[in-house]
């Protein structure tokens, strides 16, 4: 699973081929699935809600077994990333996807002040004082152009609340 490239080690390219190519696959078919419920032939007023995902998914499934025949053949054996690259992905992926979980129960104010400070301070190095500023600064800055200047909405959580905003 693992291919040596010196002295770095990490997955090889052909094992996150396949895993990849696995993991479109079963998304084309649920796909498929849920289009089969909704109902894929034609009604009164033309196609049923499943017909055009349906097929959509069908081209899915297909890619991906050329993708999987693909990677099944490809045996050089490279490397697709060190682990040391992957820890970086990850240090990138992971609060990414806390600050997109977070928001619809704190809010996007409070969740963008958390996320800027922790890639400024703990991923870029800056200072407190200017990691602070820009913390509140730019949430301050999309609350004043969206909702002030474009009315438009954004989600607010418990502390906007709070504020009346």
């Amino acid at each position: 699973m693992t291919e040596q490239s010196g002295s770095e080690s990490g997955p090889a390219h052909k094992t996150l081929e396949i895993g990849m190519a696995l993991l479109i696959g079963i998304f084309g078919l649920v796909v498929i699935f849920g289009s089969l419920k909704a109902g894929i032939n034609w009604g009164a007023e033309g196609p049923r809600a499943g017909f055009f995902p349906f097929y959509v998914g069908t081209a899915i499934v297909g890619a991906s077994a050329i993708n999987l025949w693909s990677a099944r053949r490809d045996g050089d054996g490279r490397l697709f990333a060190t682990w040391g690259q992957l820890r970086q992905v990850t240090s990138v992926v992971v609060p990414t996807a806390i600050y997109v979980g977070s928001m619809p129960f704190i809010g996007l104010y409070v969740a963008s002040m958390v996320f800027i400070a922790w890639f400024m301070r703990w991923l870029g190095g800056y200072r407190w004082l200017t990691t602070i500023a820009v913390a509140i600064g730019m949430p301050v800055l999309t609350y004043l152009v969206f909702e002030r200047w474009f009315l438009v909405p954004l989600p607010k959580g418990p502390f906007e609340e709070w504020l009346g905003l």
